[in-house]
């Protein structure tokens, strides 16, 4: 990879002022918004449910403020997060730039997912719903085939083997390329990303024995870095469609999938490690002391 055309890249995002758009027919002096209503309209509600319900729910709460405060600001990190990989000019330009779409995708799975499941939102969001949808929305959730459906889904080998098939069916060349160019396949595909993600997470944080939530982390580290270096270390273009106008923004597309590569198998890599490493230190902790060996899911 020629140092030269990556720093014509990032001066090229720098300057925002991209050669060529998704559909080849626009010359834009500013990178584009998505205004796509089936990506705003689920974060709007999620938002508007949170709002509402973090009102409705901080008198019932048994949390301090201060705890109160700080899941509060954990979800909306994780919101922020999640509506500016899909909705700010960093979504266009990861239908331009293998590259950038890998960061998006990474920050879907590896910090929105875990900073929404590390605030507990689900009974701040159900207090967000109407009293007598909440009710009945209640006692849903509370329904035998409702909780065996979760314990089922929620179990950690489970969320690991649905995690993993998710990232590796979707970065399958054929699939990955056609969701850049179908708008509802790509739309499917951050769907498949966010949901498997947030049950990963969720069984690591709230569910599954630390020792062996930070096993499974180990286990997807692993797999999503041997994915990242063979997309890396191809001699060849494996994605034709996905790099098709890397040139525009000074990258080869050869170039542009090694970069692709790289995000997912350094820096993903490393968030995984890295809580990996302080899950396995708590548990190693709790065990010295006869304490806990993990966190259980607790309906709040």
């Amino acid at each position: 990879m020629k140092t030269g055309n990556a720093l014509v890249f990032l001066l090229a995002i720098a300057r925002s002022n991209p050669a060529v758009a998704h559909d080849h027919h626009a010359h834009l002096t500013s990178l584009p918004w998505t205004a796509d209503p089936w990506i705003l309209v689920p974060l709007g509600l999620i938002a508007i449910l949170y709002g509402c319900g973090n009102i409705r729910f901080r008198p019932r709460s048994a949390a301090s403020r201060v705890a109160f405060a700080r899941r509060s600001l954990t979800f909306w990190t994780g919101w922020l997060v999640l509506a500016s990989a899909l909705v700010s000019p960093l979504h266009w330009l990861g239908e331009q730039l293998f590259t950038v779409h890998m960061i998006e995708h990474e920050l879907v799975m590896a910090v929105s997912a875990p900073l929404l499941v590390l605030a507990r939102p689900s009974a701040v969001l159900l207090w967000g719903l109407p009293k007598t949808i909440r009710r009945r929305t209640g006692g849903a959730l509370a329904a035998n085939g409702v909780r065996r459906t979760w314990a089922f889904l929620s179990n950690g080998t489970i969320t690991t083997l649905l995690h993993g098939m998710a990232i590796w069916a979707w970065h399958a060349p054929v699939l990955f390329d056609a969701a850049v160019e179908y708008t509802s396949l790509h739309r499917l595909q951050h769907l498949c990303f966010f949901s498997t993600a947030i049950l990963f997470w969720w069984s690591v944080f709230w569910k599954t024995n630390r020792g062996l939530a930070a096993l499974h982390l180990f286990v997807t580290m692993l797999h999503m870095s041997i994915l990242g270096a063979l997309i890396a270390l191809s001699p060849n273009v494996l994605y034709g469609l996905q790099t098709r106008v890397s040139g525009d923004w000074g990258l080869l597309p050869l170039e542009d999938q090694q970069m692709a590569g790289l995000v997912m198998w350094v820096p993903a890599g490393v968030i995984y490690a890295a809580v990996a490493l302080a899950l396995t230190a708590l548990w190693i902790r709790d065990s010295g002391k006869g304490g806990a060996s993990g966190t259980r899911i607790v309906a709040p």
